[in-house]
This record gives structure tokens, sequence and C-alpha cells, in this order.
């Protein structure tokens, strides 16, 4: 009986440090803990299409993933009503939310300041918005800009998100990304020396990647002390230059299994600190050539849970290898 009992106390205290992060039984640390935890009530993201362009896609047609720029498509639809829109269906679910203005669409620092700016504080205006997240890329925020979002951090907090996809330069050229490594390091540093919070993108199943890559770009996450992470899956896309090489030449795309053992490997390896924002993808299945599985965005996400549980694991366990 003693024994048991003994058991039982080890193993509330491993569940405790397991959860540490998490307020919904997830084993890694969620975004709506770390919300809860900054602003003291549910936070909801407004996803925003700010008819922004990109200067990898007008420069360079663009990554090969990608169809036409990223994110909502929502040009013809003015910001505030977008804005509003979204809130309206927000506060249904979530009564007594407060809200960020999610700038996702496309690179949304490609444009000169004072565009920005209007852009940037019409939204901040709006009743209960707490903050601005702004995904952009590593080679468009120019020093004016930086010294803008420097400013702008000091009245609300910022979310400055940088796609990366992969550390291995290799990668990087094959998917026409634009830029190296090294830009993506020097713009991290300086975003962090101004106290910004950075969200880092990485995709994994990138073609001709190991699984070792990829364990290898969250890694190296680490060392650069980003403070989120946003992991995604490869699917291709119809009509990209990404669905022209998979036609030509077919290469290895991650199973189901394959793709959860991959991120539970990396959230093991992970910094506790660092905030999963994002652990799947979401695909248009009108646009999608594969993978099929990838439709079943809750599947993935319970299953990883699952697999966490099974290894009885937790974000940052391996964190010494």
């Amino acid at each position: 009986m003693i024994g048991m009992v003994t058991g039982l106390i080890n193993y509330l205290k491993v569940v405790k440090y397991m959860f540490k992060y998490s307020l919904d039984n997830k084993r890694y640390h969620t975004l709506n803990y770390f919300y809860r935890q900054k602003f003291g009530c549910k936070i909801a993201k407004i996803s925003l299409d700010g008819n922004f362009s990109c200067p990898n896609y007008q420069n360079g047609n663009g990554c090969i993933f990608c169809s036409n720029g990223s994110g909502n498509n929502l040009k013809i639809i003015p910001l505030i009503d977008q804005f509003n829109e979204i809130k309206k269906q927000m506060l249904k679910k979530w009564p007594n939310s407060k809200f960020i203005g999610y700038f996702q669409a496309n690179t949304n620092t490609y444009a000169p300041v004072d565009e920005l700016k209007q852009k940037y504080e019409s939204i901040l205006k709006q009743k209960d918005v707490v903050g601005l997240a702004i995904a952009t890329r590593c080679d468009a925020i120019t020093d004016e800009c930086l010294d803008y979002l420097t400013e702008l951090n000091k009245r609300t907090f910022l979310t400055v998100e940088l796609g990366l996809q992969s550390i291995h330069d290799k990668t990087l050229k094959l998917i026409n990304r634009g830029h190296d490594l090294k830009s993506f390091e020097t713009m991290v540093k300086k975003l962090k020396e101004r106290n910004i919070f950075v969200v880092a993108h990485i995709i994994n199943g990138l073609p001709y990647e190991t699984e070792q890559m990829m364990l290898d770009t969250v890694k190296y996450l680490n060392k650069l002390q980003i403070d989120g992470i946003k992991i995604h899956m490869l699917h291709i896309i119809k009509n990209t230059p990404l669905a022209k090489l998979y036609a030509k030449k077919p290469f290895h795309i991650l199973t189901k299994q394959e793709y959860i053992n991959i991120v539970c490997n990396q959230l093991e390896l992970l910094d506790e600190r660092i905030v999963i924002e994002r652990i799947t993808g979401d695909p248009i299945k009108e646009e999608l050539v594969a993978p099929s599985w990838l439709l079943k965005k809750f599947c993935v996400l319970n299953d990883i849970d699952k697999e966490m549980v099974k290894r009885n694991s937790y974000q940052g366990k391996k964190i010494s290898i």
C-alpha cells in the first residue's frame, strides 16, 4: 500500500512538471497558456490581409511551395471590415476575449514605413486590441522599419514572425527561399536586442531532408533563443513549382506517422520556454496535391498528444542532447 501511494505521488510530480506550460493537458508550451499568463484572459488572434506583396515573389517567382503569395487573399475587403467581421465571430465563441491583430498574408513589412504605420495603427485603435503579430521575412525589414517596430513594441505586445523553413542552405536554395541562414540569424539578433518577441516558422518534410536535418533545425533555434515556433508539414499545392517538381521527380512525402514521430522528437529537443504556436498545417482541400492526411488537422493534433503520452514525454525532455 505504501509503495502504491509513493508511486502515485511520484507520478503526480511528473505530470505537474510535464504540464507546466499548458492549461489543456498538452505536453508542450501552448500559446493559450502563454496568453493567459500574460494577459489574464482569452486572447483571440484575428488574421488579416493587409494587401502586402512579397519581395521574393516579385523578384524571383517566390518559394517553390507558394501559390501567388501566402495568406488569406482578402485584399478586396477593407482592413477594418476584415477585423470587425472576424471579431464578431470570435466574440460568439469567447465573449470576454481580447484580441491580437495578426497581419498574416504575404510579407507584412514589405512597404514604406508610412504605409505600415497607417495599417498597424488602425488595428491598434480598435477596442480590446492588446497587440499585433506581424508575419514577414528576414530580408524585408529595413533599418527604418526596425526603428518603428522598436517604438511600437514599447506601446503594445508585438510579435514578429520570420519564415525560416530550414537551417540548411542547400534546402533554402532548392526551395528558392531568397535568403540564407545567416540573414535569418542576423535579423533575429536585431529583433531580440530590441526585446521584440520572435517566432520562427519551420517546415518538416522539405524535399530530400532527413529527420536528423529537421531535428538540427530545432536545435539551432534553441541556441538562437527564439520565443516561439510554428511547425508546418510540407504540403504540395496545385500549379506551384513544387507541384511541377514532384510530378517530374517524385520525392518522399512524410507519412502521418513519420510526421508525428518527428514532431514529438522536435518537441523533446525544444527549450520548454519556447511557445509552440502551431504544430501542423491547414491546407485547402481543393488546392491540395499531397499529403491527403493533412486535411484531418485535429486527428494529427490528437495523435501527437497520444504519442507524447505513450512516450511519457514532454517538451524539453531531451534538451541536453
